[in-house]
């Protein structure tokens, strides 16, 4: 039997190196199987410059939370995420999915939420992050807080610190939301309880309380 010529291999585009990061940074995350499916509030990444190469070893960084600085040697490769609750004891960003695609792990950066679990320690230097623990001054619940405990907007709790910085940060930027936004804005983060009718009156009435709808 004659054996065919093996066909010269057709050489196609060059693929370009996109990473899991660079992908996220350009994507939001989709919620399926949620009440609130849209576009996430949080980011997957920081804004601001580039990291420089450093590590692999431990290297100083300095990181400014709630408002203090903290003196830290990390290697490079650490998350915010891990930072905040083992190394900080600021375990109200909980680590659930830590691949972004939950949001419980969400704090702020620069006062836009982000998931802490897709932050480089390194990362977040120069900027200010802010978590649960740092929003209540004195003992004194915030709007959010308090229409959280109002509405019943938690079940388990687990997932409410996460609800609350998001909601926290979606109202800074929007006074007049809707129903309709609401679940759009928050789509980013998910309650396995159900609570996402809770969690949308919540944000209508910290709105109120903030002078909004």
């Amino acid at each position: 039997m004659r054996r065919k010529k093996d066909r010269p291999h057709k050489a196609g585009p060059e693929k370009s190196a996109l990473t899991r990061r660079d992908f996220l940074k350009g994507a939001g995350v989709t919620v399926s199987g949620g009440i609130l499916v849209g576009s996430t509030v949080a980011s997957a990444a920081p804004p601001g410059p580039e990291t420089g190469f450093v590590g692999p070893g431990a290297v100083p960084i300095t990181l400014r939370i709630n408002g203090k600085s903290h003196k830290l040697n990390l290697e490079p490769r650490v998350t915010l995420l891990d930072v905040l609750r083992d190394r900080l004891d600021l375990t109200g960003a909980k680590k659930v999915c830590d691949r972004a695609t939950c949001g419980a792990c969400t704090v702020m950066l620069d006062r836009k939420p982000v998931y802490a679990c897709t932050v480089l320690a390194i990362e977040a230097q120069g900027h200010d992050v802010t978590t649960i623990e740092g929003l209540a001054q004195d003992g004194k619940l915030t709007p959010v807080m308090a229409a959280f405990v109002k509405h019943d907007a938690q079940q388990c709790g687990f997932c409410t610190p996460g609800f609350v910085m998001a909601c926290t940060a979606y109202l800074e930027r929007e006074h007049n939301p809707t129903l309709e936004d609401i679940g759009k804005n928050l789509g980013g983060n998910i309650c396995r309880c159900g609570t996402y009718w809770g969690v949308r009156h919540a944000v209508l009435e910290a709105a109120g309380v903030k002078g909004g709808a």
